[in-house]
């Protein structure tokens, strides 16, 4: 059984949407974090490495990163068109007269059919929202992704977020009062954080409105502030189990039309410290699927060795 049987997958939706199969195109386009260059704070966030999710580097140019990525994953997964995912660090954190030529020219590509912007709550001004709406009164899919993390005030403090939950609840309502379509990151297992704070900050987001969830476990790579917390020993990573139950429930907890970006996340080997099993998503996947339905005998691949 597939795990886009059991829960609304990106990968579904816009097959049901579309009828092909769609694929996100990770873009680094050079920018910043407001808690990085003194705006809001320095350092960024305490877990934040970029390079462990960013792999095309900041050298290569938007259409060739799109190239690179297209001919991997056309390879991987046969998907027909692209979605250009705007995803290291804050990618509105710019005049809009600097984002439209960047947006515009990933949308040249022949195969890319639409934006993912990820994002930060507080970087998210009206005209930037204009922005994205024209291109999807345009006919582009387009999606606005906030990184939350948490709906704890305390928590996003700690991990040195630079904004509140005040920020996202504002950011969501001005966006969804133009109908652009929202999808919200969350963290399972932040530091001093348990399982059932991660279904509160859910209950919260679901009550504001949102039409996607990006959900996925702590992890502690090199280079960051949670990896001397976690040397220290003041910071102890989910267990698999632990993490797989909680995100079936904010599956089971979720409307059926959320349409779920991601379910884990990974790191790599170079740069992972722990847990060890977020070096790959199929064991966790296939965890997750075998929770919300026990006659999974595996979700969307075999398990990674």
């Amino acid at each position: 059984m597939q795990l886009a049987q059991v829960v609304n997958t990106f990968g579904r939706a816009m097959r049901r949407r579309y009828g092909y199969k769609v694929h996100k195109l990770p873009i680094d386009a050079g920018f910043t974090c407001p808690n990085r260059d003194g705006n809001r704070g320095r350092g960024g966030c305490t877990f934040c490495n970029n390079r462990s999710f960013s792999p095309n580097g900041r050298r290569a140019s938007i259409p060739d990163q799109l190239d690179t990525g297209a001919r991997i994953v056309r390879r991987l997964t046969r998907a027909a068109r692209y979605l250009a995912y705007f995803q290291a660090y804050t990618n509105t954190y710019a005049a809009v007269e600097e984002l439209a030529p960047l947006y515009d020219e990933a949308l040249r590509h022949d195969d890319v059919i639409g934006l993912s912007v990820g994002t930060r709550p507080d970087c998210v001004p009206d005209e930037v929202l204009d922005l994205l709406c024209a291109h999807r009164d345009r006919g582009r899919e387009v999606w606005l992704e906030l990184g939350l993390q948490s709906a704890f005030d305390d928590s996003l403090r700690r991990v040195n977020r630079g904004h509140g939950f005040a920020e996202y609840a504002d950011a969501v309502r001005r966006a969804r009062r133009r109908g652009l379509q929202v999808c919200t990151h969350l963290i399972v297992g932040l530091p001093g954080e348990r399982a059932a704070d991660s279904l509160v900050s859910l209950e919260r987001v679901l009550e504001h409105g949102v039409d996607g969830l990006k959900v996925h476990p702590l992890h502690v790579v090199r280079g960051t502030k949670l990896a001397l917390e976690w040397r220290r020993g003041g910071y102890r990573p989910l267990a698999l189990e632990d993490y797989a139950e909680v995100a079936a429930e904010i599956v089971r907890r979720s409307p059926p039309q959320i349409v779920f970006h991601r379910l884990t996340g990974t790191a790599g080997r170079t740069l992972l410290l722990a847990p060890e099993w977020c070096a790959g998503k199929w064991a966790v996947l296939n965890r997750i699927a075998r929770i919300l339905d026990p006659a999974c005998a595996g979700a969307a691949a075999p398990a990674a060795p």
